[in-house]
């Protein structure tokens, strides 16, 4: 995964709710698996092992964050452990064979909770950030970023 990525997914999980959370999830696990097919087409298979084993572990936190208590989550459980035999097959095999498929099952639930997640109007989970703003700038193209409350501390609240 490529740095701008990574800040990028930084900056907006601080900012996120629990639903926007497993959107970004999602997000970054696809993500990996594209940079590990591509990784595969060039035949860079330290690449290809890590971007899968990065697959795996954001995988593993889709996991270990189901809430039980909903009938649903027996359900995704089942499917994250498909996904994850796939996905570890596809590591000892040192093939991207199995990438599409993946892809194919895990594309509806990423647009599921792309819905969930337009309908949550919950609270940031992280709640002493700060406050990013994103808009365009006078310039032409330019992104700009600010920072509001820069100053203060964002450490632990007694």
């Amino acid at each position: 995964m490529k740095n701008e990525s990574i800040q990028s997914y930084s900056k907006r999980i601080t900012q996120a709710n629990p639903t926007e959370l497993v959107v970004i999830t999602y997000e970054i696990i696809l993500e990996h698996l594209d940079c590990a097919w591509e990784a595969a087409e060039q035949n860079e298979m330290d690449k290809f092992q890590a971007s899968i084993n990065g697959a795996i572990n954001f995988l593993k936190e889709l996991i270990v964050g189901l809430d039980f208590q909903y009938e649903i989550a027996a359900q995704l459980m089942s499917i994250y452990l498909y996904v994850n035999k796939e996905l570890l097959n596809a590591r000892r095999a040192n093939k991207p064979d199995g990438i599409p498929g993946i892809k194919k099952v895990l594309i509806p639930l990423f647009t599921a909770f792309q819905e969930v997640s337009r309908q949550d109007q919950s609270e940031p989970v992280m709640q002493n950030t700060h406050k990013v703003y994103a808009g365009l700038t006078y310039n032409r193209g330019d992104l700009s970023e600010t920072y509001i409350n820069a100053d203060q501390s964002r450490g632990f609240r007694a």
